[in-house]
């Protein structure tokens, strides 16, 4: 949909084939700058005259951009657990939101780390919602990296990764892990009374869980898991097996030595 109507991008058109800069064409007209960068390019294109490509608009599957596989593996664990890309009509290119819990800035600078990394070229931010952010990135590809995108809930349809996803994962999978922690998971510290000697003693040790309606997100979880030699067992609430555990002693270590409580 054009916003600025077929006179104001006429205008632009001419002054910009005159020599002016996007800057001053986008500060003249009041147009936004990227507005007045994409009419110049689709422009110059449909006059057939040399283009290079935006590193901005570069996609890792379609056009072979780098793509940093370990900071992707933590990415789209984010992105199965709190994320979503929206496609709204006043924008022209989709976003990809993470909504993270205001309860752990930590993370919060990790997820945003993690798309500068993955988006190196494509400005990131925060958007304030209740009680969390919004942690957002711009860029007309996020289907080809992102192909669990789809309509409706994850929980309501398939999940599956790509087999160029699955090579990822396994080749990163703590950080996959991590991201689905960061995401539907914590660390807690439960605790039991055992009789010793005829007295009642405390206990406590400390627990992972990850919980998700979506049975495939779980399975994910639990396949990487076991490769990686975690234990791991489902605790049922009111007959629901949303919540995977590990809890043995060894499992929990190798959890906190790559994982660790949230931030």
């Amino acid at each position: 949909m054009n916003y600025h109507g077929a006179e104001v991008r006429q205008q632009a058109l001419t002054l910009l084939r005159d020599g002016a800069r996007n800057t001053d064409v986008a500060r003249q007209l009041s147009v936004p700058l990227g507005t007045i960068s994409y009419w110049k390019h689709t422009d110059r294109v449909k006059r057939g005259e040399p283009v290079t490509t935006p590193p901005s608009l570069l996609c890792p599957r379609c056009d072979s951009r780098p793509l940093d596989e370990n900071a992707y593996s933590y990415l789209l664990g984010l992105y199965l657990g709190d994320g979503h890309i929206s496609h709204y009509a006043k924008h022209r290119v989709p976003s990809l939101m993470i909504t993270l819990d205001d309860a752990w800035p930590g993370i919060q600078g990790k997820a945003e780390k993690a798309l500068r990394v993955v988006f190196p070229h494509n400005a990131t931010c925060r958007v304030r919602v209740g009680g969390a952010h919004n942690v957002k990135v711009y860029f007309k590809h996020l289907n080809c990296l992102f192909p669990q995108h789809g309509p409706g809930k994850k929980h309501e349809r398939k999940i599956a990764l790509e087999p160029w996803q699955q090579e990822i994962v396994d080749a990163h999978p703590w950080e996959f892990v991590r991201g689905l922690i960061h995401s539907d998971g914590c660390r807690i510290t439960n605790w039991t009374t055992r009789l010793v000697a005829g007295e009642c003693k405390r206990y406590e040790y400390p627990r992972y869980f990850f919980t998700n309606v979506s049975d495939d997100i779980r399975r994910l979880y639990t396949d990487t898991l076991d490769k990686l030699g975690v234990e791991w067992t489902y605790c049922k609430r009111n007959g629901n097996p949303f919540n995977v555990s590990v809890a043995r002693k060894a499992s929990v270590a190798l959890m906190d030595a790559h994982v660790g409580p949230k931030y």
